[in-house]
């Protein structure tokens, strides 16, 4: 998650002001389909691929203006090189199967744990570290990329974009020339119905295209099919988790909905080109090619791990209470404890030092409510001021924490504020310390691993060490694409998540 401290924060509705959001909804407005700074690096695969090859862009890949605004919003460059050769592998293969082999790609992967891709109409792709642990084999990545150059070749961006400028042109000749306001608005809504359904037909069409240049490269045509099915369950289990369907990112199930309309058509698709089993799924080399790869949120950006929110970064560290869920967004962590009727929030502000703490705790960070009770804290050796608020059958507990003009906002609410439930708010309040060296060194990102299921090993206990971490229970089973029936297959490789 990119953390950006805010001086706007909540609005009067207490909602938070998403700038770098907004800034992303423009720059995915151009993009084909679907949606550390390093210094630059030799090119580390020129000798297992010819030159004119297309090339997987590591942290050596800077881009434009907006392309590099786009590559910020999802966390910037990630750089593998075993991941990154075997797709300059699938590329060029796919490449040499496509209709129009002369297109040169450029690959990058993204720091990013959402599960995305897309393409700029200059042949660049853009694939997150999120959807690589996704996939299962090297034919459902293949798909992935296939569709991807589909859109270019197509040039659906283009043909969107212009669309856009037409629909746009009619309403405002409508609500401007004909001083028809209500007409305009009446074609507003049209274009987005035509938009829609035009996305819509782009992505079948992209599909098509893919699943028969892929195919035609020898690769598996059934793993399109499969990797919808992925991205659908991944995008369930995100909905699932507590403030998952909020993290501010998107992913890529919502600009590339996988309905089962559009798995059955990715079905038919293959069925008209192959047999199941005929053509290459290499789920072994895909898997040894992620193998240690970067999973979930940077610590440096912020990261989630158990009730615990770290941010190595911005250096600092809070604890949920008991018995909530924690998920991180690009601006702000949100928190539940459905069962308890219970959850909270937590963002950051700049706020001028002038500024009377205790006046800012009332300066309304939730509409129409409050501030009562307040009371003066030292939280690690910063100031703090809490209070506590009732809104409906809403209570709250609310606290800043000002360490210079940087201000931490906590907001605790509770359906039943009772002395038990303030007491695990309060503590959660005084948990928040700046991060010492040693706390920064240890806090490393998650990684992919793999293992192999011995011949007791159930669902249960190959991802009890991901359980314990605080992934929710079906991660195992959603990243290695396990039905229902949980089936286990003794001596075959399953991803897991560890330190």
């Amino acid at each position: 998650m990119t953390w950006t401290r805010s001086n706007s924060g909540i609005d009067s509705r207490g909602r938070l002001t998403l700038g770098r959001a907004a800034v992303l909804c423009a720059v995915l407005a151009g993009l084909s389909g679907c949606i550390s700074e390093t210094a630059p690096k030799p090119d580390q695969n020129a000798a297992a691929v010819p030159q004119s090859a297309p090339r997987t862009v590591g942290a050596q890949h800077a881009g434009g203006g907006e392309e590099r605004n786009l590559i910020a919003a999802f966390g910037g460059t990630y750089a593998d090189t075993k991941a990154e050769t075997l797709l300059d592998g699938v590329a060029t293969r796919l490449v040499a199967a496509s209709t129009e082999p002369g297109i040169s790609y450029k690959i990058t992967v993204l720091n990013s744990p959402t599960v995305n891709a897309f393409s700029l109409p200059d042949g660049h792709l853009y694939v997150t570290r999120g959807l690589l642990a996704l996939a299962n084999s090297t034919s459902e990545i293949a798909a992935v990329l296939a569709h991807e150059m589909a859109h270019v070749t197509a040039h659906h961006a283009m043909q969107r974009i212009e669309l856009e400028k037409s629909t746009a042109l009619f309403s405002k000749v409508a609500a401007e020339v004909l001083n028809d306001p209500a007409g305009g608005e009446k074609l507003q809504e049209k274009s987005k119905l035509s938009l829609a359904s035009f996305s819509r037909q782009q992505e079948f069409a992209a599909d098509s295209i893919g699943i028969r240049t892929m195919a035609k490269a020898g690769y598996d045509p059934y793993g399109a099919s499969r990797f919808l099915n992925a991205l659908a369950r991944n995008a369930a289990l995100r909905q699932a988790t507590p403030g998952g369907a909020a993290s501010g990112r998107p992913d890529m199930f919502s600009t590339h909905p996988a309905t089962s309309e559009r798995v059955q058509m990715a079905l038919q698709s293959a069925r008209q080109l192959n047999a199941p089993g005929v053509g290459e799924d290499d789920r072994g080399r895909y898997l040894a090619a992620i193998d240690g790869i970067a999973f979930g949120d940077d610590p440096s950006e912020g990261t989630v791990r158990g009730r615990s929110f770290i941010h190595t970064r911005l250096g600092f560290a809070f604890m949920a209470p008991e018995g909530f869920a924690l998920s991180g967004g690009t601006e702000a962590v949100q928190g539940a404890a459905t069962a308890l009727g219970r959850a909270m929030r937590f963002d950051t502000v700049e706020v001028p030092t002038s500024t009377p703490l205790d006046q800012y705790l009332k300066s309304g960070w939730i509409e129409g409510v409050e501030v009562a009770k307040e009371q003066t804290l030292d939280v690690a050796g910063m100031t703090a001021e809490t209070g506590v608020a009732k809104s409906g059958e809403w209570s709250f507990r609310l606290a800043a924490i000002r360490s210079g003009q940087v201000i931490y906002r906590l907001i605790y609410a509770a359906k039943n504020l009772t002395a038990e439930a303030d007491q695990s708010f309060m503590q959660s309040i005084m948990s928040f310390h700046h991060l010492s060296a040693e706390e920064i060194a240890r806090a490393k990102p998650l990684r992919l691993r793999l293992v192999t299921a011995g011949a007791t090993d159930t669902v249960a206990t190959l991802s009890a060490s991901m359980t314990a971490l605080g992934l929710p229970a079906d991660e195992f089973s959603v990243l290695n694409g396990i039905d229902k029936t949980g089936h286990i297959d003794a001596g075959a490789q399953y991803k897991i998540v560890g330190e």
